[in-house]
């Protein structure tokens, strides 16, 4: 099994000089906000991580390719690394401190690209989890002081908390009705949003969770560490991986369970 550890600690390394990036211009009154052709908003802050994570990357590892949710792909090879620079940019502009940098590794393999190496940085909650491959995956202020993550062991849906970004984006793809009985048949529901769901999964604080649509940049940090914290990351579809158009993440003993609800 290939050793991860040296890439982890780079990542941190980027993590950290996004968040002071970010933190620098969060709640800035004269912070610029733009409207992207998809109708999200983008601010000077999303842009500004991006192109300082994508310089540190060209000249620590300048034969890795490089994927950003704001200026696109750039290289080829078997190791590509996957970066939202502010996930909950709406939040972001508006105060609101639930949003996080994402910063993914996905190695190409016989079954097509997966990642091995994620960090999720929330600067204004003071939280950061990351993981790696075959390593696990952690909480804490540094990698130093961490503590190890599992998903829960809850195996009744009647006892389960779930977790979701919005209500229209399922009736939009007409599967509200399965979303609404999943809600129906779960012991709670809470609508999070963004990064924090799958890391509440990760920390058995919250059993499943899922999303209609989503790019790469959106999961791929959040799969491996779902899937190293011993749970299960997923596309509707079952497809294991970030690599759907959407997601679906548990702690593995409700996932068949909650995918016949939302493929209804």
């Amino acid at each position: 099994m290939a050793d991860y550890h040296d890439d982890l600690r780079f990542a941190h390394v980027l993590a950290d000089a996004a968040d002071a990036q970010t933190m620098e211009r969060f709640k800035a009154l004269d912070l610029k906000v733009e409207t992207k052709p998809d109708m999200t908003p983008v601010s000077e802050a999303d842009k500004a991580a991006e192109e300082l994570i994508r310089s540190q990357l060209q000249r620590a590892r300048p034969r890795d390719a490089f994927l950003g949710e704001e200026f696109g792909s750039e290289g080829t090879g078997p190791r590509r690394w996957v970066v939202d620079p502010i996930d909950g940019t709406k939040n972001y502009v508006r105060g609101v401190p639930v949003w996080a940098t994402l910063i993914a590794l996905m190695e190409r393999g016989a079954g097509g690209d997966r990642p091995v190496v994620g960090v999720v940085s929330a600067p204004a909650l003071g939280r950061r989890w990351w993981a790696a491959e075959g390593l696990g995956a952690y909480t804490g202020r540094s990698l130093s002081s961490a503590s190890r993550l599992h998903v829960s062991k809850v195996a009744d849906l009647g006892d389960a908390s779930f977790a979701y970004s919005s209500i229209s984006g399922w009736e939009e793809r007409g599967r509200l009705n399965g979303f609404l009985d999943l809600t129906r048949a779960c012991w709670r529901t809470r609508g999070y949003g963004d990064f924090w769901p799958y890391m509440m999964v990760a920390e058995g604080s919250v059993d499943l969770c899922a999303e209609p649509e989503l790019s790469l940049w959106d999961m791929a940090a959040n799969a491996v560490i779902v899937q190293e914290a011993g749970g299960r990351f997923t596309g509707l579809d079952g497809v294991p991986g970030p690599n759907s158009g959407d997601a679906a993440a548990s702690n593995g003993l409700l996932h068949g369970t909650m995918l016949d609800y939302l493929g209804s």
